[in-house]
Order: C-alpha cells, then structure tokens, then sequence
C-alpha cells in the first residue's frame, strides 16, 4: 500500500483558489472595447442604460453589465429576386428569390422585378427594443410597397419609362413606413435592376420594344432632316424678300427722282418755254450725236438729197 504525503500548507493555498477565480473574473469582466464602425448599448440587468462611443469602456463585472455592439457606420443592403454569392450578411437575400420579383402591374400583366435597398443602422435602442426582428420587417415591408408601387403602374411604364419614377415613389414611401414603426434604421436608397416581361413573353416583348425603338429612331432621322430643311427655306425666303424690299426702295426711289426732275423741268419751262425748249434739245443733241458714226451737215434749204448722197439709207445719217 502506497501512502502519499501532502504538504502541511496545501490546504491554506487552497482556500486561496476560490478567490483567485473571483478577482480574475472582476477583471475580465470590468472592461470592453467597442469597434470603430459600432456603438456600445449598455443593459444593466437587461434594462437599457446607456451607448457608448467606439473604444475601451469600463462596466460593472460579474455580468450586471451587458454590452450589445450595434454597427451603425456600416452599409447594408437587402436584394430582393436575386442574390450575390459571398455576401456577409446573412440576410442580404432570401431563399424564394422567384417569389419576391414576380409581380402583377396595374393593367394585369406580370413582370419579373429586381431591386436593392441600402440602409444603416441610426438608432440602436429603437433597432434592439422597439421592434421584435426589424430586419425581417424591413424586408416586409420594402416588398409590399414595391408591390403597390408596381400594381399602380402599366407594364410598359415599369420597364421602360417609369424605373425612376418607381424607385423614388418606392424610397419615400419606405422612409415613412420606417419612420412609423420606429425600426432604428435610415434608408439610404431603393435601386432597380433587372426588369423583364415574364420568361414565356420575353421574346414577342423583344420584337414589340425593337418595333417602338426603330419607329423613334425613323421620327428623330425625319425631325433632323425636318429641321435641316425649314430653316434653309426660311432663310432663302427671307433673303429673297430682302432682295425684292431692296428692288422697291430702289425702284421707288427713282421714281421720285424722277418725278423730282421732271417738275424742276416743268417750272422752268414754265417760266421761259423756248429758252427751256432749246435747251432741252441742245442737251439731246449732246447725248446722242456722239453715237453716230458719220454725220453730214446741209443747209435746209436743199429739197432734194439722193443725187448728192447716193449712199443714204446704208448707215449715214443726213442733217439739216
């Protein structure tokens, strides 16, 4: 039989483990850090107290304090009718994509719908205590506003033209919703994706939106050439018009020269008819002897010219 000997002091160290265990686990328990993207809310005895800033903090130990992280600088998102693969949010996206995007439009059509909302977290105590899953929530209730949304709205105006329209609409109506059931969250944005018409249709909506492209396509080429053309017309006409004003004032113009003239002639000849008559004459004469090529001067009194100007009647002028 083996008998082993214990030291005649181990008891009295001992006695000293139990309260090694409760000053080591003071210590542990009196500090925390809060990471830089996270504020820190603070239960006491599972009550809220306080939030904290990013860094070390001290509390009371022995679990009387409860620290809960809260990233409230971090950008999150939900997808709704498609998922990233590697996303670390686990509940970024949900397992009935199909569900989600299929969706009825305002005039009874359906159309596959995919967007995206980016939130934070602004308010902790609202996020952890007012609402139960404010996660899930949120996720409600961007899907069923999206869906009224798209339920007042054509096919056509949620493919084509409307996507805009659609994702403002949408992000108010959020805000408010949010705002009402006080989820702790600001939503920064409602982003859509990919919309089609349903697989089975996808091909004749093709053909139908190529149809409507060519078609505005045929009406910008014949609105270029319109508008190349009618200001080119409008331009030759009004030049030609500036020509025909300036043909008038030239014409009318001359015409009161003329009138002008002849009633300054007028009233000199008025005043001394023959003096006006010679010089009339003498200022004719002026104009259109020099244009003649031969001239014969003869005295009046010759009555008969042929036997002396054989040549009369070939281009020679006689004068008496």
């Amino acid at each position: 039989m083996i008998v082993v000997q214990f030291p005649s002091n181990l008891g009295r160290w001992l006695g000293f483990v139990p309260v090694l265990i409760v000053v080591l686990w003071l210590v542990f328990t009196s500090w925390y850090t809060i990471p830089a993207e996270s504020v820190g809310v603070v239960l006491r005895f599972g009550h809220f107290e306080a939030i904290r800033e990013p860094g070390l903090h001290f509390k009371l130990p022995f679990g009387i304090d409860e620290i809960l992280p809260v990233a409230v600088k971090r950008q999150q998102k939900f997808e709704f009718g498609f998922g990233t693969s590697g996303a670390t949010n686990p509940r970024q996206f949900s397992d009935e994509q199909d569900r989600e995007k299929n969706m009825v439009t305002g005039d009874l059509n359906t159309a596959l719908v995919e967007w995206v909302v980016q939130y934070r977290l602004d308010d902790p105590k609202h996020y952890l205590f007012s609402v139960r899953n404010p996660d899930a929530t949120l996720r409600d209730l961007s899907e069923s506003i999206m869906r009224e949304i798209i339920g007042d709205r054509t096919v056509d105006e949620v493919i084509t033209i409307g996507r805009q329209d659609i994702e403002s609409s949408s992000l108010v109506r959020l805000r408010e919703m949010v705002k009402e059931f006080q989820l702790g969250i600001a939503v920064d944005q409602v982003q859509l994706k990919n919309i089609n018409p349903p697989r089975e249709v996808q091909a004749s909506f093709n053909e139908v939106n190529k149809a409507k492209q060519d078609r505005e396509n045929m009406m910008n080429i014949a609105n270029g050439e319109y508008n190349k053309a009618v200001p080119r017309a409008k331009g030759e006409a009004e030049q030609k018009i500036s020509v025909a004003e300036g043909y008038k004032l030239k014409r009318v113009n001359e015409a009161l020269g003329d009138v002008t003239a002849f009633n300054a002639v007028l009233a000199e000849y008025l005043k001394a008819p023959d003096v006006t008559r010679t010089r009339i004459y003498l200022e004719t004469m002026a104009e259109v002897l020099p244009q003649v090529r031969e001239r014969v001067i003869v005295d009046d009194r010759i009555t008969q010219l042929l036997p002396m100007m054989p040549g009369v009647g070939h281009g020679r002028e006689v004068r008496k």
